[in-house]
This record gives structure tokens, sequence and C-alpha cells, in this order.
């Protein structure tokens, strides 16, 4: 079993597998860019074994997902980096992703296990400890928390803040942070209690992707302790 430090509020998160600490999201504009490709796979290369490239686009169409899903997983392959889709559990299947990310209406984890087996991760969206929760004990995984801060991706939503995190991370399950997460927050949204932050512009609308992966990589590392950020391994 996986251990993963938490803030000095609780005790560490117990985890069944190994959980990439790194979350590269998407959405439709990003995929969209001509030089997505490339972007893409000098994330995932600076990244490797510690983070997810996180296919999220639900304005595509299927057929568009699908090929961007082979892309990924073929990127992600030769990184070893990992691949997760958001709410698509038969694209999940048919491209042996390593995780599915589920929203609020999506299929419960509970039914998104039952197809998936226990060979795939599975993270739910959630705002609030209350959510965070149930999903946790309905078969999640990870719960993916936010949004934390103010993002652009959602200017609309207020962000739920450092307490709101503490709160839903003294379930002292994994619990990644979303929303405004730049470089220089990792360490406090760590100490809240985080297992791993799950990022937008921070990456994909840096001048260079390889490079701000890294630096997320290295705030991780030492927000950590120094300790390694370790990458899935269903080995556990």
């Amino acid at each position: 079993m996986d251990t993963g430090p938490r803030g000095r509020h609780g005790p560490e998160v117990q985890l069944s597998r190994r959980l990439p600490r790194l979350f590269l999201v998407t959405n439709e504009e990003v995929v969209g860019r001509t030089d997505f490709p490339k972007m893409a796979t000098s994330a995932v290369t600076a990244g490797g074994r510690d983070c997810v490239l996180q296919l999220r686009a639900h304005g595509l169409k299927g057929g568009r997902f699908w090929e961007l899903a082979v892309q990924g997983r073929q990127m992600t392959w030769e990184a070893g980096a990992s691949l997760w889709v958001n709410d698509r559990v038969d694209v999940a299947l048919a491209t042996r992703a390593d995780g599915v990310q589920l929203g609020a209406r999506s299929m419960s984890p509970a039914q998104a296990r039952a197809l998936l087996g226990q060979t795939c991760l599975i993270g739910c969206s959630v705002h609030s400890g209350e959510e965070a929760t149930a999903a946790l004990d309905e078969g999640a995984d990870v719960a993916v928390l936010g949004n934390v801060y103010a993002t652009a991706s959602h200017p609309e939503r207020q962000p739920l803040g450092l307490a709101a995190l503490r709160e839903a991370a003294g379930c002292g399950r994994p619990i990644v942070a979303i929303g405004g997460i730049t470089v220089e927050r990792v360490k406090e949204v760590l100490e809240a209690g985080a297992c791993g932050v799950a990022v937008l512009s921070g990456v994909w609308q840096a001048r260079d992707a390889g490079k701000a992966v890294r630096d997320y990589v290295a705030a991780l590392q030492e927000a950590r302790g120094g300790a390694e950020v370790r990458g899935l391994d269903a080995g556990g």
C-alpha cells in the first residue's frame, strides 16, 4: 500500500495503489490547438511517471475524442506517463487508459467499476468534503476537489479555499486539488492535505509546457520533503 504525507493537521493518506501527483487537464481550446500534439508530448515526457494526461473536452464529437485518446495513449506509453479520460468509460476500455474521471452527470463510481474492473483507477470531480466522502465510499480511488482558488476556466465559480480542502482531506483518503493551482501554491495545497494537484492553464498556457511540468514536479517533490513523487503502479 502506498502512503502519501498529509498536512500537519492529519494522518497520512492511505492509497490502495500508487497514484500520480500531477494531473494535466485539457479542455476544448487546448486540444484544438494545432501544436497540441507537440505540446502534450513535451509535457508528458517531462513528467513521466509523475504525471497524468487527462483528456477533458466535453464539446468534442465522439470520433475526434477517440482520435485524441489513441494519440494520448501512445504518447503516454512512450513517456511512461498515465492517460485518463473524462466520462467516456467506453473509450477508457478501448484504449486501455489508466484512469477515468467522472463528473456530476457521469455514471456512478460503482457503475464505472463494474465495467472497468480493478485495473483502471477512478476519479470523481467534487465540490465539498461531503461529496468527496460520498464518491470515495462508492468506490472512487481519488476525489478531485475544486475549484480551490479562483480560476479563469470557471470565472463564475467562487473559490472553495484551503479550509474546504482541509475538510475534504480529513477523510484520510486521496484528494487532488484543482483550480488556480500555480507552482507557488503547491506547497500550501499539499500542507492542507492534498496528495496531488490538477492543472490546466499553468501548463497549457505556459511558453514551454515541458519546463512548466518540470517546475510543478519539482514543487511537489520539495513540498513532500524531497520524497519521490511516485507514479501509477498497479502492483502497489
